[in-house]
């Protein structure tokens, strides 16, 4: 239960959390109030009239005394009657003239509201003193004090006390709102710019303010981004001339390929159409001979696809807009059944280095996976240059992608040169349709290539 009550402030807002305790000493101070109003008051109340109660005593003792001296006590007795004042608490009770007006009824006060006098103990305060004449008792001098009066004092009492708390809550609550929102606009921002940190943007410094504590926070937070951003930088540095060292590596390789196995394979290839040309008329020498030409053929085209995948030289001498045309007219080769469009844009031409090789990479990688396992029947391949940013994108109608599995080998590779050129690589699926997305900054590209 405690564990629930825990989760469930931590779930409040600060505001909130702040205002619920000051709610809540208001609430406390009423119930406070009415806990001694109810405990003094009736005491108050019996000690306020004691002193009139004493009067009438000694009132009734001095009339006693005074029907004893006269000599018609009956008509000094009537005299004080007349005299009493029907307002007063003083009444006569005669002994054959019943009981002497009732006390005021409390419940008939229109300014007192019936609760409060409820919330209040009334005590007993009703005194009786005996009238003798000639040893007689004749009645009483009975006091029933009217009591409306000093309910109406503690009724206001209790409303300034109630409204004095009020104002002082209002206040309250108006500095802590006050002082909450200046705190928590900075917090807001410190947020803000902690999601922006996450994401990868630290170019955005987090607005310093608020109070001191908030305000150090907040400078550290922009040390942090200043940091991460340089970090990020030699990361993307470092990622640069790793993906450039093995561009290197790979057109040495592939130069070793083209310029010391091609020669040999076509050397062999030359040799055996020669023998099979002499042994024609050798029906097994010659059947060898074409199984050994058929092999160096495959040989070939071997040689040439891992050329092709380590490095397409032809780039360079073609051209990149060049080079990605003859990629999808490779395509359509070898996948006639798949309906193939392309927006390709001239001006990939002039792109070369790095940039012009992971384009073409990811053409190829996408390309490749919609061959081995997209089954699809219609393929959009888009490369185009918008202001100063590449857009890449390639679609297909095929079955899409796992979805514990979003980026393959092949794909992973290609994110990670991606991410060297400060670019991004997304692979989704929306409309029936799997895409590869990929925007490169052109100008990110040529500071990394100025920087090397």
């Amino acid at each position: 239960m405690r564990v629930r009550i825990d989760l469930m402030w931590r779930r409040l807002s600060f505001r909130t959390q702040l205002f619920l305790p000051l709610g809540a000493g208001l609430l406390a101070a009423l119930i406070v109030g009415g806990i001694l109003l109810q405990t003094f008051a009736t005491k108050q109340l019996a000690d306020e009239h004691e002193p009139a109660r004493r009067s009438i005593q000694t009132v009734a003792a001095a009339l006693n005394s005074t029907l004893r001296a006269s000599d018609n006590p009956q008509k000094t007795l009537d005299a004080f009657v007349q005299s009493l004042d029907a307002s007063t608490d003083i009444h006569f009770r005669r002994m054959e003239g019943g009981p002497p007006p009732a006390p005021k009824d409390l419940r008939s006060l229109k300014t007192v509201p019936q609760w409060f006098v409820n919330l209040i103990t009334i005590p007993e305060m009703e005194a009786a003193f005996p009238v003798v004449i000639d040893g007689k008792h004749v009645g009483d001098i009975v006091f029933f004090p009217d009591i409306s009066a000093d309910l109406f004092e503690k009724w206001i009492g209790f409303l300034a006390l109630t409204g004095l708390v009020a104002v002082l809550m209002v206040l309250t609550g108006t500095v802590a709102y006050t002082f909450a929102g200046s705190a928590l606009r900075p917090l807001q921002h410190l947020g803000e710019g902690l999601t922006r940190m996450r994401r990868g943007d630290y170019a955005r410094p987090i607005p310093v303010g608020g109070p001191p504590e908030i305000r150090r926070s907040c400078e550290e937070a922009n040390a942090l981004a200043a940091t991460l951003a340089q970090l990020s930088q030699d990361n993307r540095d470092l990622m640069h001339r790793l993906v450039s060292l093995q561009d290197d590596e790979r057109r040495d390789l592939a130069r070793e390929l083209h310029d010391e196995l091609g020669p040999l394979l076509f050397s062999i290839r030359a040799s055996t159409i020669a023998l099979i040309e002499a042994t024609r008329l050798a029906g097994n020498l010659g059947n060898s001979a074409q199984d050994v030409l058929q092999s160096v053929e495959a040989l070939q085209h071997t040689n040439r696809r891992i050329l092709d995948r380590l490095r397409p030289l032809y780039i360079e001498d073609l051209g990149l807009a060049t080079s990605v045309q003859t990629l999808l007219r490779n395509f359509r080769k070898q996948a006639p059944h798949i309906g193939l469009t392309d927006t390709i844009d001239p001006g990939l031409n002039a792109i070369d280095g790095p940039l012009a090789q992971t384009v073409y990479r990811v053409i190829q990688e996408a390309l490749t996976n919609v061959l081995r396992h997209a089954e699809a029947n219609d393929v959009q391949v888009q490369a185009v240059v918008v202001e100063d940013t590449l857009v890449i994108e390639i679609s297909d109608d095929g079955g899409g992608f796992p979805p514990d599995n979003v980026f393959g080998r092949g794909l992973t590779g290609m994110h990670e040169r991606v991410r060297a050129l400060s670019g991004s690589l997304s692979l989704l699926r929306a409309h029936e349709r799997t895409y590869v997305r990929c925007r490169l900054p052109m100008q990110a590209t040529r500071d990394a290539a100025s920087s090397r």
